[in-house]
């Protein structure tokens, strides 16, 4: 969903700044000019950092501020890994396999251990889907097998893992209860199987937004017009939080002119312009 401007906070704003920041950590007159951008004084600025601190989100040292929350961190590496895209060929796929017209799939089955609270529920919901896994029906979930899986093991064969375990591999939230994993081949048409799963047409359609904005505020941003870093930053944001959304699904299982290449490429060009007039503009703030 796109973020205006008018419904940014500070707080929103610091932790996009950390979670694009490689390694998430600035000093803070870096931090409280980058919030300035959208209006926000110094005080609430520094405000926002105390209460973030007090609730473990940031850790402050020598007038720096990193984020410390461990599902902070995970997000900033779910960002950056949807961001890069990597994926690997698609077991089973390969033409004359065993498989058929498609290839492997992973499916986690979540094996309910008494009744577990609304919110342990949905932190799992929340988890299996950032780890672009696709609800089938309630407590069935399902990917194809074509992205590195490390809570699935190193070995070929289904694995039971707790919640637990799986939170200290890919940083999910906890949750009650455990997912029995597999690794099996669909009957029917794979295509048609991953179209039910994902809106594969809405992310497209997104998409196209996004590189049309994109390509109204790339060229004043090469220019260095700094009139665009508020709007811009506030694009960043729509685009990485979008690329987190794309399932990363083998080419086989896409339509036909996916877009998740063409906006990763262009994305990049427009980051290294924002990037550009935001350095500048910080250099003439220090």
């Amino acid at each position: 969903m796109s973020q205006s401007r008018n419904t940014l906070t500070a707080r929103s704003v610091l932790l996009s700044v950390l979670l694009g920041t490689d390694p998430p950590r600035l000093p803070v007159r870096l931090l409280v000019r980058t919030t300035e951008l959208f209006g926000f004084a110094e005080g609430t600025v520094r405000t926002a950092l105390s209460r973030m601190a007090a609730a473990g989100e940031v850790v402050a040292e020598d007038g720096w501020y990193a984020l410390a929350a461990d599902r902070l961190l995970a997000r900033q590496a779910r960002q950056t890994a949807s961001r890069a895209a990597r994926t690997r060929p698609w077991p089973g796929s390969e033409p004359g396999s065993a498989c058929g017209t498609g290839g492997r799939w992973i499916q986690a089955v979540v094996v309910a251990t008494g009744r577990r609270p609304a919110g342990e529920r949905a932190q799992l919901r929340v988890a299996l889907a950032s780890a672009r896994l696709a609800e089938l029906r309630e407590g069935v979930w399902l990917r194809p097998d074509n992205l590195d899986a490390p809570w699935l093991g190193a070995g070929g064969d289904a694995a039971t893992r707790s919640a637990d375990a799986a939170e200290v591999e890919v940083g999910w939230p906890a949750a009650g209860g455990d997912i029995h994993w597999f690794r099996a081949v669909p009957d029917g048409d794979p295509a048609s199987l991953a179209a039910r799963l994902w809106d594969l047409d809405a992310w497209a359609a997104a998409a196209a937004d996004l590189r049309q904005r994109m390509a109204g505020l790339v060229d004043p941003l090469a220019a260095g017009d700094r009139g665009a870093l508020a709007d811009g930053f506030v694009l960043s944001a729509d685009v990485l939080r979008h690329l987190q959304a794309d399932p990363l699904l083998p080419a086989l299982l896409l339509p036909a002119g996916w877009p998740g290449g063409p906006l990763r490429d262009e994305y990049d060009r427009y980051d290294a312009a924002y990037r550009a007039v935001l350095g500048d503009w910080f250099g003439e703030h220090r």
